[in-house]
C-alpha cells in the first residue's frame, strides 16, 4: 500500500475563536449534536489513552455515556487494564474523530470514579445479556479459550432466568474531568483550525494554535 500517496483536502467548515462557546463542555455538546445530525457512525466513540505507573501508554475505544458540566463519563471493569491504569495513575486523554465533518476533539484531564448511584443507574440501563457479560468476564485477564466465557455466560443466564442482576463492585464508571480541550477543524492546504481551552483558576482560557 502506498500510504504516503493518500491525500484528502478539508473544505467543509471553519472554526473561529470568536464563535466558540466560553465553556468547552458546551462546545463539545454542540459538536456531538452536529455529529448525530450528520449520522456519523458511532459518534460517541472516543479513543481513551491511559498509562501505568511506569509511563507505558495504552489506548482503546470506549463509548461516552454521560456528558455533564463536570466531565465525561464512561464505564468499564475496574480490574481491566484501563481500570488498573486509572486507579494507579488517574490521568487520561481522549479523542473524538468525525471524518464526515472533518473534525476532532482532544481532551486531557484527571479521572475519578463515578458515584455508585451513576454506575448503578447505567448498569440497569444496559441490555440484560450485556449485564451478564460484565459479571462473568475477567476483562483483560488471560483465558484459555472463548468456550470458557460462553459456558459461564450460559450458566449464569440459565440460573438467573430473568432475575435482576446486581452491578458487581468491580464494574462501574469513571469521569474524565477536563483540564485541556482542543477542537480541530480540517481546512484546505493543511492550514487547519485549532482552538484550545485551558483550565485556569477563574475559568477557561481560550487560544488559537498553529496547525
Amino acid at each position: 500500500m502506498k500510504l504516503f500517496a493518500i491525500r484528502k483536502e478539508y473544505k467543509l467548515a471553519q472554526l473561529d475563536i470568536d464563535t466558540v462557546t466560553p465553556d468547552p463542555i458546551i462546545q463539545l455538546e454542540q459538536w456531538l449534536g452536529d455529529a448525530a445530525n450528520a449520522k456519523c457512525p458511532d459518534y460517541t466513540a472516543m479513543t481513551l489513552a491511559t498509562s501505568n505507573t511506569d509511563g507505558q501508554p495504552s489506548t482503546r475505544v470506549v463509548l461516552l455515556k454521560y456528558l455533564k458540566k463536570e466531565g465525561l463519563f464512561f464505564f468499564t471493569n475496574y480490574k481491566s487494564r484501563k481500570g488498573k491504569d486509572l486507579l494507579l495513575n488517574p490521568k487520561a486523554a481522549a479523542n473524538f474523530f468525525w471524518p464526515e465533518l472533518e473534525r476532532q476533539v482532544k481532551i486531557e484531564g484527571h479521572v475519578i470514579k463515578a458515584e455508585a448511584e451513576i454506575s448503578d443507574f447505567y448498569f440497569r440501563m444496559r441490555p440484560y445479556e450485556s449485564q451478564i457479560s460484565a459479571v462473568i468476564s475477567p476483562q483483560s485477564a488471560e483465558i484459555p479459550d472463548r468456550k470458557l466465557l460462553e459456558k459461564e455466560w450460559q450458566e449464569m443466564y440459565n440460573s438467573m432466568k430473568g432475575k435482576e442482576i446486581e452491578r458487581p463492585g468491580f464494574w462501574g464508571g469513571f469521569m474524565l474531568k477536563p483540564t485541556r480541550v482542543e477542537f480541530w477543524q480540517g481546512r484546505e492546504h493543511r492550514l487547519h483550525d485549532r482552538i484550545v481551552y485551558k483550565k485556569q483558576a477563574g475559568g477557561w482560557k481560550i487560544k488559537r494554535l498553529a496547525p
